[in-house]
């Protein structure tokens, strides 16, 4: 008996001694992700965020870092924006969105030793993050330009080593791309630093990159109107009116929308960037050396030893059915704990 009552204690004392030393471990279900975004761009960030933010069964979202680009004003307004959808799904208490770059990466990296710069929230944010003990890399999930990603690797180079980027991003093996144009100077510094880099290509007007991921306009104002978690405080929108879903949203961002492909349809790229990295079956992977991009044409780099991953051939009808379960269910769930 006093043999049995001995082992006993050293059990719990080698439980409690192990609880201790794992105490700097991150608790997280899911993959830990920051979803980087100039959400007052155009339509897409409002989707991937939505849709992120509901699929947290999947994800650990840590926090929305903002970044501005040529469309949609300066710095506040992108984070205006990415409120309004945070607010709309339920999460206003559950995740922050974070001040980022306005400028880039050219213009603010001399200023990375001062204790504020223009993005110094969202790159610190970055860091702190990306430090912590995890069983597996932080993915950085930005779907504008790269500044605050660039930056947060500039100043601290020790987070290479643990994180996974994801970016949405280039025409690649084609030139241009409105995120790339943005801040050219920040891809390329990624593109040389040694961390994992994944480029989850756009191709306007081509089947194979996420330019084909499209809602028709006609669903959305069909499978939209209700959709999604119903809020309490009604959320004003970008241009105006009051919400308090973000179904409801959905249909007044598409009904001001100042074009659209073919007429009718409209590219979600951005959501397709946080489907792969839920469900990677839904494109098609492949590595490549890594590559420059200079005098407005990629130059390639066949000798470069660094390989960088890009993503092509989206499934879109897969996204696209789960983009609109996703609503469902929280419409669903929601209705259940009624």
């Amino acid at each position: 008996m006093k043999n049995t009552v001995s082992i006993l204690s050293l059990l719990v004392i080698f439980f409690l001694v192990s609880s201790c030393n794992n105490s700097s471990n991150v608790s997280e279900a899911g993959i830990p992700v920051i979803f980087d975004t100039d959400a007052n761009n155009e339509l897409d960030d409002q989707h991937a965020l939505a849709y992120l933010l509901l699929n947290d069964q999947s994800f650990n979202i840590l926090g929305i870092t903002t970044n501005a680009t040529y469309n949609g004003g300066e710095i506040d307004e992108h984070m205006k924006e990415a409120q309004r959808v945070v607010d709309l799904v339920g999460w206003k208490d559950k995740v922050r969105v974070i001040k980022g770059a306005n400028g880039d990466f050219e213009e603010i990296r001399a200023q990375l030793k001062q204790e504020e710069f223009d993005g110094s929230e969202a790159v610190d944010f970055i860091i702190q993050e990306a430090m912590k003990k995890r069983k597996e890399k932080l993915v950085l999930l930005p779907v504008g330009k790269l500044t605050n990603v660039a930056l947060a690797l500039e100043k601290e180079p020790a987070i290479a080593k643990k994180i996974r980027i994801v970016w949405l991003g280039a025409n690649y093996p084609a030139p241009g791309e409105y995120n790339l144009d943005n801040d050219i100077a920040s891809m390329n510094y990624i593109l040389k630093t040694d961390v994992p880099f994944e480029m989850v290509t756009v191709r306007y007007g081509e089947t194979s990159g996420t330019a084909y991921v499209m809602a028709k306009r006609r669903n959305i104002y069909a499978r939209m109107p209700g959709m999604g978690p119903v809020v309490d405080e009604a959320v004003t929108g970008r241009h105006g009116g009051a919400f308090t879903c973000f179904g409801d949203y959905s249909v007044d961002l598409f009904r001001n929308i100042t074009s659209l492909e073919n007429g009718c349809f409209r590219s979600l790229f951005d959501m397709a960037a946080v489907a792969i990295v839920k469900d990677p079956s839904w494109a098609e992977a492949y590595e490549i050396p890594s590559p420059l991009y200079l005098n407005n044409e990629w130059v390639e780099q066949g000798g470069n030893s660094r390989v960088i991953t890009v993503w092509e051939n989206f499934n879109r009808d897969a996204i696209m059915t789960d983009f609109y379960s996703t609503l469902e269910n929280a419409s669903a769930a929601e209705a259940a704990v009624e």
